[in-house]
């Protein structure tokens, strides 16, 4: 399975494409979403050592096909994005591990990560995506609720979500 799209603004260029989440770029853009999301959730930065325990702690073994799929997001080449989707049931797909580089946040490549992801659910036999996040991650509430994804209640009991979204495919 393998989507590929692009998200064009006038003076910017987003490419979307499935790539596995062990490859150097994935792995590094994995990392820093690790050290982002565990940096605002501690309030302070976090370590190597932490964010190598942080990742065994979530594997990201169920992102690849046939119940799941990565994706890399490249502003003019550059790997400035990821984000993956896996099935819950035959039906419903949940987004994960969501990241755009803080140096590439407002240039579109949150849509063009949605766009591309919302597409492998599509692929992988998915009528609806959910998702959750917590109340601090503004940012990622907001490209949520732009793009069609409405709160509804607790799916999972994950201790670290606050919010949970959905969004039916069309």
């Amino acid at each position: 399975m393998t989507t590929h799209s692009e998200h064009r603004t006038p003076t910017l260029s987003w490419t979307v494409t499935p790539e596995p989440f062990t490859t150097q770029d994935a792995t590094a853009l994995r990392r820093a979403y690790y050290a982002e999301i565990a940096g605002r959730y501690w309030k302070r930065q976090v370590t190597e050592t932490e964010i190598d325990q942080g990742l065994l702690d979530f594997p990201d073994d169920g992102l690849v096909p046939p119940t799941g799929q990565f994706v890399v997001g490249r502003l003019h080449g550059e790997p400035l994005a990821c984000g993956g989707i896996r099935l819950l049931d035959p039906l419903t797909a949940e987004l994960t591990r969501v990241y755009v580089d803080p140096r590439a946040r407002g240039t579109g490549g949150g849509a063009a990560l949605l766009k591309v992801l919302e597409a492998e659910a599509r692929a992988l036999g998915a009528e609806r995506v959910r998702l959750d996040t917590r109340s601090d991650l503004v940012e990622a509430r907001a490209l949520y609720a732009r793009h069609g994804y409405a709160e509804i209640p607790a799916y999972n009991s994950d201790p670290y979500a606050q919010h949970w979204f959905e969004k039916h495919l069309s």
